[in-house]
């Protein structure tokens, strides 16, 4: 792997010089050359791991004021976009009810209502426990956290044998398919929003997207259970949960916290023009105000124990995965380099072929190639090179780039055949208690089942 991450050192930057000097051949200007064999290198050095993401993301910064694509404050802007700044706070929200451990009680108590007896139902309570955590914290967060849990249980259990590897892929396909439900859930669903943006001027808040991604989540959540217990039995057996005690204050705190911030972000331009009208504020405050403001109410409000902490502190903050930020910023770095150097439209007349297919074909045979694509890359990357290519595939097609743009993004988060696919399915799969070829086998389907229930709803429901 080594020896092959070496020569691709080499091999990309050939390939990406390769692709620039062609185009310029055949009569592209030099800035969208530039751009092209940019978004080729980061593409290969990112699919291949040759140094690390973050680091691949930073080229578009260090090339593009070079090449006169973008200035460099337009370039950083990129990097420290408003966007940007919503995934950040957010995370430090997530990592703040992972301290106080106020995420792993909404999650036991979502499985003792929903899943508090054996089979089945053990299986629906896990997956709805993951699905909606992931709405609000990391993916790898979530299956993190719930991963021991649902072991513990499974050695509490006769038919554990049968029943570890639909409980475990409950876990992580769970976390997969609840992420699509917000902006926050996962880094593809940001990057969307900022090349749509880029594209055509208007903004996704964050009610919107939830009225688009939610239904695909709650209409996707009973295929998986179904799925991954059709050969579980459907008798109850009472299990026994762990027992964490009564609550501690500072878990009561920061849900508080955390569901005003919520309740915020939901209703900033609705109902009613929002709280943002009401306080003359609508067209100066974004959902990344909100979040920082909670940010910050975070590292001063006190925890309420012994030690008199507060509910965070920089340490603790200061965990959370610094190079996905970066990441996001090379891809809206990238988007933006589309744009201004008209790479963009000339990518639309050269896709006019596959923009002339029937839209519902279009949009399956996309969110198709998406699923299995990231099957063998980060969906983080991936999203970085395909955004910008969809949205010029729907100015070419002359229909709404969401239309093609939000299946796609939807069918990278939902890859459930390999563990290298998402973080969730490699975490899981570490476990020990999964068979590659048993998680590829039931993956597979699900990959084409959601490519399909995807299609239809965008199609009929986006239109």
């Amino acid at each position: 792997m080594k020896f092959e991450r070496n020569w691709m050192l080499v091999i990309g930057p050939l390939a990406a010089a390769a692709l620039g000097i062609g185009l310029g051949i055949g009569g592209l200007k030099a800035p969208a050359c530039w751009c092209a064999a940019v978004t080729l290198l980061c593409g290969i050095w990112w699919i291949c791991e040759v140094i690390p993401l973050a680091a691949t993301a930073l080229i578009p910064f260090a090339v593009f004021p070079m090449v006169g694509i973008l200035s460099h404050r337009e370039v950083a802007g990129a990097y420290g976009h408003t966007l940007i700044l919503l995934m950040l706070t957010g995370s430090i929200i997530s990592t703040a009810m992972e301290k106080s451990g106020a995420h792993r009680r909404v999650a036991i108590g979502m499985v003792r209502i929903v899943g508090g007896n054996g089979g089945r139902r053990l299986v629906l309570g896990f997956l709805l426990a993951s699905a909606v955590l992931s709405m609000w914290v990391s993916n790898t967060a979530t299956v993190v956290m719930l991963l021991p849990v649902a072991i513990a249980v499974l050695e509490g259990l006769d038919d554990r044998e049968k029943l570890a590897v639909p409980l475990l892929l409950a876990v992580a396909y769970g976390a997969a398919v609840g992420g699509s439900g917000t902006p926050v859930g996962t880094p593809a669903n940001l990057i969307l929003i900022n090349q749509y943006q880029e594209t055509t001027g208007e903004e996704i808040v964050f009610h919107e997207w939830m009225k688009m991604g939610l239904p695909v989540v709650v209409l996707m959540l009973p295929v998986v259970w179904l799925w991954l217990t059709r050969n579980v039995s459907r008798e109850a057996k009472k299990i026994a949960l762990p027992d964490l005690g009564p609550w501690e204050p500072d878990q009561r705190r920061v849900l508080i916290v955390f569901g005003l911030t919520a309740l915020a972000w939901i209703t900033r331009k609705a109902p009613f023009g929002g709280w943002g009208s009401w306080i003359g504020a609508e067209s100066t405050v974004g959902d990344s105000t909100v979040a920082l403001i909670a940010a910050l109410a975070l590292f001063i409000l006190p925890s309420g124990r012994e030690d008199k902490s507060r509910l965070l502190d920089w340490q603790t903050a200061n965990t959370i995965p610094w190079g996905v930020f970066i990441m996001i910023g090379g891809g809206m770095a990238l988007g933006m380099g589309f744009k201004e150097s008209n790479l963009s439209e000339a990518l639309g007349i050269a896709l006019k072929p596959v923009a002339g297919l029937p839209l519902i074909l279009m949009i399956l045979c996309l969110c198709l190639f998406a699923t299995f694509f990231t099957e063998v890359a980060s969906n983080t990357a991936v999203s970085n090179i395909l955004m910008p290519i969809m949205a010029a595939v729907g100015t070419a097609a002359g229909i709404d780039p969401l239309l093609v743009m939000l299946p796609v993004t939807l069918g990278l988060n939902w890859s459930f055949m390999l563990p290298a696919a998402t973080a969730p399915n490699a975490i899981i799969y570490g476990a020990g208690l999964i068979p590659l070829k048993r998680m590829a086998q039931e993956g597979c389907i699900l990959n084409v089942i959601g490519s399909l229930l995807i299609t239809i709803v965008c199609y009929f429901v986006r239109r």
